[in-house]
């Protein structure tokens, strides 16, 4: 394995911990049953989705977000098991205590991947590869779970070195080595490059890291707005953005550009299936819970408008914020002009298993 990056002026020891196929692993281990099984967690009926999918799934392309129709079509045998986010949010909670006992810099990502910053930690194992190994190695013995880590000198190149072994693997990214490991890449492989994105960027010629390096930020700021210099600097394997602890999202959403106006209700809604499916799947993976379902349409001559509404209980399935978000996006249909994006957003988040436990303490406490 390459060693690590040093400890020059301002140079950060990022880790990022993503469990290995955490809710199908935890219903795995949980039920000696479902070892080796094909497994979707998610609900099997026809509007299904897939929350996540076991390794064994895995291998017929069966994925998170992906149609539970689908999702049997690739794997008749595949085994579905309802979601018990309430044990989910429990051992997330367990493997958040473990980075704790590291490093306070903890940036939660979702229930089960978070980035840590290790350049100054609380405890001190030589190298930040190291205190990488034992975090798994305390991750597999105190909750019978596997993660991945990966080590590098920013959270762009350190979430790329999580993704390179898995399952159960360890990688490091040091700073030779990073301009060189992203020229390779795909663009689609980049953080917040998108299906629309990338297919923007393939038009220009970008298909790989190396292709975006060659683009000037002028170039790419007039053509990807502020995200251009995002891309400049990712390409060249930099990334400024700090861990930041505690962070909590405030909204989950997606969006899509066609590659030809919308103006039929019925190309509509196809269009929004597999948004509300992949949205509805951030959301489970996420632990929160959201209030506010807001639509947004953007025209051809580029005016946008948006539509939210919310719910005081929370939005409790994907079938309640497709209803929700059909709802507001019907009346605006025929459109007075073509369409040329749809988004969806979900907001007014909260953890309610964070919730409980804040109201478990004050019970205790009085």
């Amino acid at each position: 394995m390459p060693s690590e990056p040093g400890h020059a002026p301002g140079l950060r020891r990022i880790i990022h911990i993503d469990m290995d196929a955490f809710y199908a692993s935890v219903e795995q281990r949980d039920n000696p049953e479902l070892q080796g099984v094909p497994l979707a967690v998610g609900n099997a009926r026809e509007r299904g989705v897939v929350a996540a999918a076991s390794y064994e799934a895995r291998k017929f392309g069966v994925h998170s977000a992906m149609a539970s129709v689908t999702a049997r079509r690739k794997c008749p045998d595949l085994v579905f098991v309802p979601p018990r986010f309430d044990v989910y949010r429990a051992v997330s909670r367990q493997i958040h205590a473990i980075f704790e006992r590291y490093t306070p810099l903890v940036q939660p990502l979702s229930l089960d991947e978070a980035h840590l910053d290790v350049t100054a930690p609380l405890i001190d194992l030589g190298s930040a590869t190291a205190i990488a190994r034992e975090i798994k190695l305390r991750i597999r013995e105190e909750t019978g779970l596997t993660a991945s880590a990966g080590v590098s000198y920013n959270k762009f190149l350190a979430k790329l070195a999580s993704d390179h072994r898995k399952p159960d693997g360890l990688f490091v990214i040091t700073p030779r080595m990073g301009a060189a490991f992203v020229a390779t890449l795909t663009v689609e492989k980049f953080h917040g490059v998108g299906p629309a994105t990338a297919a923007k960027m393939n038009e220009l010629g970008i298909y790989i890291g190396a292709d975006l390096r060659r683009q000037t930020r002028e170039f790419l700021t007039s053509r990807f707005g502020k995200a251009g210099d995002y891309y400049y600097a990712a390409a060249r394997g930099e990334d400024d953005r700090p861990v930041v602890a505690d962070r909590q999202r405030k909204s989950i959403g997606s969006e899509t550009t066609f590659v030809r106006d919308l103006v039929a209700w019925s190309e509509a809604k196809s269009a929004l299936a597999p948004l509300f499916a992949s949205i509805w799947t951030s959301c489970l993976r996420s632990g929160l819970v959201a209030r506010t379902v807001t639509v947004k349409v953007k025209y051809a001559d580029f005016q946008q408008i948006t539509r939210s509404r919310s719910l005081a209980d929370g939005i409790a399935s994907q079938a309640v914020m497709e209803e929700l978000g059909f709802e507001l996006l019907r009346p605006l249909f025929p459109p007075p002009q073509g369409v040329r994006l749809l988004g969806v957003t979900l907001s007014n988040l909260s953890d309610p298993g964070a919730a409980a436990h804040r109201q478990l303490a004050l019970t205790l406490e009085s």
